[in-house]
């Protein structure tokens, strides 16, 4: 089956968070939290590498809502259920729909840290993508330097894999760095 038949949901729900597919006119809060996250940022992520405009912004989320439409990846913004706070971004990248398998990816909002968000929206993903999606696997990649980042896959009970050394340059493009990859089937 083509996967641009498959129905998947563009809002998904924990107890404190509302994961929904970007929509036009979201790049304005996506951008705020870049900013004020752009120093724990910077480090890992290449989008941070240069302070980005808003219209910068909007174009990737507008960008994001087409390739969910035809399932090319599965971009999640998160808000607080609460508040309707911009939390961070997850999501499904890398998918391999004939597996299936998925890895997902994220972020959050420096502001945001530290409230157990990340952990709670990824989990959603995660049990989202073995049960509705019926996949196969789903893997976290990050770089093994990456104390915070590791700690959302091995809270969830994800399995450490293998640690692939030199695998890929830093994003600033002046080192070699290790990748761990941590997957759940």
């Amino acid at each position: 089956m083509n996967p641009v038949l498959l129905e998947v949901p563009t809002v998904l729900e924990t107890e404190r968070l509302v994961l929904r597919m970007p929509q036009p006119g979201d790049g304005k809060s996506v951008n705020a939290a870049i900013k004020a996250s752009l120093s724990e940022l910077k480090p890992w992520l290449g989008f941070a590498q240069n302070d980005p405009s808003v219209e910068d912004t909007e174009t990737n989320t507008r960008e994001a809502h087409a390739k969910f439409l035809t399932r090319e990846s599965l971009r999640y913004l998160i808000f607080r259920k609460d508040t309707n706070e911009f939390v961070g971004s997850t999501g499904f990248h890398n998918i391999d729909w004939s597996a299936p398998k998925f890895e997902i990816g994220y972020w959050i909002d420096t502001r945001m840290s530290g409230h157990g968000y990340m952990v709670e929206a990824v989990g959603k993903l995660t049990d989202f993508a073995l049960t509705e999606l019926k996949g196969k696997r789903v893997e976290i990649r990050c770089e093994s330097t990456n104390g915070r980042s590791r700690a959302i896959p091995e809270r969830l009970g994800y399995v450490l894999e293998g640690v692939l050394r030199n695998e890929d340059l830093s994003v600033d493009e002046e080192r070699l760095t290790d990748t761990c990859v941590y997957g759940k089937i």
